[in-house]
């Protein structure tokens, strides 16, 4: 290539010179070919040194195999992705658990079977039918409530005291808690395979925007389905959908369940496998009597997954408060319930198929003025402990970034995220 610049040059000087002289170059024509070659040399400098480096650059591409050049490659990775910069004392702010300190005293006097003073104001205590006498439908012996005093009883909170001590002991942070929980379900005997994840997956929200669009074909063609909370789906089929692969709930579904006869809380069948996070910790005596007669399993979800969807949720809405209103943290909790404030079962059932499953498909969730709250339910109005805004940020960082989440171990590879509305 240098050649060939250099005698473009040459050629033209000789040209140049044939055209004046007839091939007869006299002294003085000599001196100005000299003088034109001189003048030349810096010019002809750099444009040797560019074209060497656009050679050097042609063969690295040429031998790393052209567009798939893995030192190109991570140089704009790189550039295009970024590490997420996140707000130290945002940070540190979401990872305080306000709750921490009434949830612990809940937990001891569990443990030490008083159960009278281990209720939370925001939910009606179990303890509704006298003194010794705990309600709890058809589950003892006599086909009433069940005495306090009873050994069936005893025997109960035996039971519900193990659950209660294993629980609160590892209930902790742990960032990378995601990456186990194929493991943690593979307890789903027959639906889930230890090791495995599901190709596709549907968590089925409970949003009045249902009933606008006909995704129910859409839903059952996942081959696992989430369902939150009971929610019927009798005459409703062909919104939601009919397969239930998983039914997701929080506890004070089940503590309703367990006031009937037989525990009943199937509305999916009985073989479906139910899971369901503890929003209080009383809620302990009630999966001990349920989870003898539940043929399918009933699980309780991980606690590490508790806190850090806990931590994550309150990120988001702690970073949406500060922006709408400009207003000091500090005045975030009396806003925001305080120690009332918790994640909705919607999106903690996100965060278990987000870990076990290759792909997500999130269906019901959102809002609109001329939706209902529920699309079978009359409920109008939001529970106030709830960040619903706040939660569907988080939902449109899986979609877009799921690097931007925090609080989540960079070993944990987040699964495509579809949300569909």
């Amino acid at each position: 290539m240098t050649a060939e610049i250099y005698s473009f040059f040459r050629s033209r000087s000789v040209t140049e010179s044939v055209s004046v002289s007839g091939f007869n170059f006299d002294k003085d024509h000599r001196k100005g070919i000299i003088m034109m070659k001189r003048s030349v040399r810096p010019l002809f400098s750099v444009v040797f040194v560019f074209a060497a480096a656009a050679a050097t650059l042609c063969f690295r591409i040429i031998v790393s195999g052209g567009a798939g050049d893995p030192f190109v490659a991570s140089d704009v990775g790189e550039i295009q992705k970024l590490p997420p910069v996140f707000n130290a004392t945002l940070l540190t702010f979401a990872a305080v658990d306000l709750a921490q300190d009434s949830l612990r005293r809940d937990v001891e006097q569990l443990v030490d079977g008083n159960f009278r003073n281990a209720r939370n104001n925001r939910q009606r205590s179990f303890l509704s039918a006298g003194r010794y006498r705990l309600d709890i439908g058809a589950r003892s012996a006599r086909g009433g409530p069940l005495d306090l005093r009873s050994p069936e009883f005893y025997r109960l909170w035996l039971e519900s005291r193990r659950y209660l001590q294993d629980w609160w002991r590892h209930r902790r942070f742990e960032s990378d808690v995601m990456s186990n929980m194929v493991n943690v379900t593979s307890k789903m005997a027959g639906v889930l395979g230890s090791g495995r994840k599901y190709r596709t997956c549907a968590v089925v929200g409970n949003s009045g925007i249902l009933l606008k669009g006909n995704l129910g074909k859409a839903i059952d063609s996942h081959e696992f389905v989430i369902r939150l909370n009971n929610a019927r789906i009798g005459g409703f089929e062909q919104f939601v959908g009919s397969k239930t692969s998983l039914s997701f709930m929080n506890s004070n579904i089940l503590h309703l369940c367990a006031r009937r006869g037989g525990c009943f809380c199937h509305p999916y069948g009985e073989n479906v496998p139910i899971m369901m996070y503890m929003s209080q910790a009383v809620h302990f005596l009630d999966f001990a009597v349920c989870n003898t007669s539940h043929k399918a399993p009933l699980m309780i979800t991980d606690p590490r997954l508790d806190v850090l969807t806990a931590q994550i949720v309150k990120y988001y809405s702690v970073k949406r408060f500060l922006k709408e209103t400009g207003k000091p943290l500090e005045a975030w909790a009396s806003l925001h319930g305080g120690a009332e404030f918790h994640y909705s079962s919607g999106m903690q059932a996100i965060m278990v198929a987000l870990g076990v499953c290759q792909k997500v498909g999130i269906f019901g969730f959102g809002k609109s003025d001329s939706a209902k709250h529920h699309y079978h339910t009359n409920q109008k109005t939001e529970l106030s402990l709830h960040d619903y805004l706040a939660e569907y940020d988080l939902y449109q960082d899986l979609v877009e970034t799921p690097e931007a989440i925090p609080f989540v171990s960079d070993k944990f590879k987040f699964p495509t995220v579809i949300m569909h509305r």
